[in-house]
């Protein structure tokens, strides 16, 4: 088969950073092949994505040696835009790549702007709508969409640009199962048209069965490779040591995900200690109103985007919140925090009643994309920005408890995903609030710092911190999670 990428002895260190992120990485990809990297956060896989699409060194400033050869293009010398209607590629962040308000304008976007014609663009719309099953999301906006509706999206639109290879930097860390299957399910399509396909991915069971090879980095350096048929024949003492996550998924917890009926296997609520949610109602579509605000009530029904009578949540318990993509998960935990200034709500607890703004000191939320809230120039200072006092020993701990403190004076914006978002849980910690609110905090996490934020979790718990993290990641509800709690329109009661 045609050699379609050429990569020899790549070496790259990102402007800041200490370390480099690839250091003498080779590799040829043949035209068809469809590749899996692997392997912890952090250890260099986004960057070789990077390598291939010509964002190093096109967009990101640092020190690049070695050669990239891209359809036999010399990747650096090449203007992207030379390299669109080539590489496609889909980010961890779907947001970065958005160039629309709107579902249908940001799948067309592409084929427009590289001049092709009116019709045959409606007709690889057409096709990317029915192949994809987006038929719901079309005529939406954007920004009202959930993550992993968003990611949908950006799998459409680089889709419809139908380039030779495509490019996926940990596409499911906000899907949820069903959808992850839907990704499979299209990636598949994609390898029997014969396009080049390359996924950065720390869920391996839903690309095991169709990849050809897969590549394990390390540090920097590719450590191992094998042939697909190979890798997935592993077993689960050799996937632990290389510490990724499992080749099969827990069948109670993925049931329970799909929310199967007859696995109802977690605690009830029977706690009498507890954090009280009264009254917590939410529309992203509120009404006009001329002398004042309307306040949502439970009469608004299914206007509603949340509607939260009355729910008990027991102190000192790491609870996780489950859903499908879209049904609320964000919206719920963003309201209790109080981030929708127009929800209503109060929450008691200790003999206390918080209403409104007074709602937000009891509170911390990790969000979803952590760019959010990234503001300091080093790791250390993120941390010590969340703390009432600052204490660097205690700073120090928290950070090494994550694995981050290796990174204490790194700009965080120089680190990789997964390592962005565990500066974001110290940064909960460091806060010292009460309830502490996780959106999807293991999201392009490998194995690994999956487990050590777990067992964090349960240590803020053993604290006496209320946990609610909102999660599809079956190996931490079975690592941590004591209750459930279903998301589903808005309406919200526990499995």
């Amino acid at each position: 088969m045609q050699t379609i990428i050429d990569i020899k002895d790549a070496t790259y260190k990102y402007k800041g950073a200490r370390n480099n992120s690839l250091m003498g990485v080779s590799m040829q990809v043949k035209k068809g092949e469809t590749i899996l990297l692997c392997g912890a956060s952090g250890s260099g896989k986004t960057t070789l994505i990077r390598l291939i699409n010509g964002l190093i060194p096109h967009y990101y400033n640092g020190e690049l040696q070695g050669s990239i050869c891209v359809k036999e293009k010399d990747v650096s010398k090449t203007p992207l835009y030379n390299l669109a209607g080539t590489v496609g590629t889909v980010f961890q962040n779907p947001r970065s790549q958005f160039f629309s308000v709107d579902t249908d304008g940001e799948i067309v976007f592409g084929p427009e702007n590289i001049g092709i014609a009116p019709k045959e663009i409606l007709k690889r719309k057409d096709n990317i709508i029915e192949q994809m099953k987006l038929n719901k999301l079309m005529g939406r906006n954007l920004f009202e969409l959930s993550g992993g509706q968003k990611q949908r999206i950006a799998c459409a639109s680089v889709a419809a640009l139908l380039p030779e290879i495509i490019l996926l930097d940990e596409p499911s860390s906000n899907l949820d199962l069903q959808s992850i299957s839907e990704l499979g399910k299209i990636t598949r399509k994609w390898k029997e048209q014969g396009k080049t396909v390359i996924i950065s991915e720390h869920r391996l069971w839903y690309v095991k069965d169709f990849v050809d090879r897969v590549i394990y980095m390390k540090d920097g350096v590719i450590a191992n490779e094998w042939a697909g048929e190979r890798f997935k024949k592993l077993g689960e003492k050799e996937i632990r040591k290389l510490k990724l996550r499992p080749l099969l998924l827990n069948e109670k917890f993925s049931n329970i995900l799909c929310f199967k009926s007859g696995q109802k296997s977690f605690k009830r609520m029977e706690e009498t200690d507890s954090i009280i949610l009264k009254d917590f109602y939410f529309s992203y579509k509120r009404k006009p109103y001329i002398f004042r605000k309307k306040k949502f009530t439970q009469s608004d029904g299914e206007h509603l985007n949340l509607c939260v009578q009355n729910l008990a949540i027991p102190k000192g318990k790491i609870i996780g919140v489950i859903g499908s993509n879209g049904m609320g998960k964000s919206t719920f935990l963003r309201c209790i925090c109080g981030l929708e200034k127009d929800c209503t709500g109060v929450i008691k607890t200790d003999g206390m009643v918080y209403k409104g703004r007074a709602r937000i000191p009891v509170s911390y939320m990790v969000m979803q994309d952590v760019n959010h809230q990234l503001f300091t120039d080093s790791v250390k200072e993120e941390v010590l920005l969340s703390m009432k006092e600052k204490d660097e020993e205690r700073c120090y701990c928290i950070l090494e408890s994550l694995g981050l403190l290796e990174y204490k004076d790194t700009h965080p914006m120089a680190l990789s995903g997964g390592q962005k978002q565990r500066v974001a849980i110290a940064s909960a910690v460091a806060a010292g609030a009460s309830l502490l609110l996780f959106d999807e905090p293991t999201s392009g996490l490998d194995y690994s710092h999956m487990e050590k934020v777990g067992d964090l979790l349960k240590q803020l718990a053993a604290m006496g911190k209320t946990v609610l993290v909102s999660t599809h990641d079956p190996e931490l509800i079975e690592r941590c999670c004591e209750y459930l709690l279903c998301v589903n329109n808005g309406k919200v009661e526990y499995v």
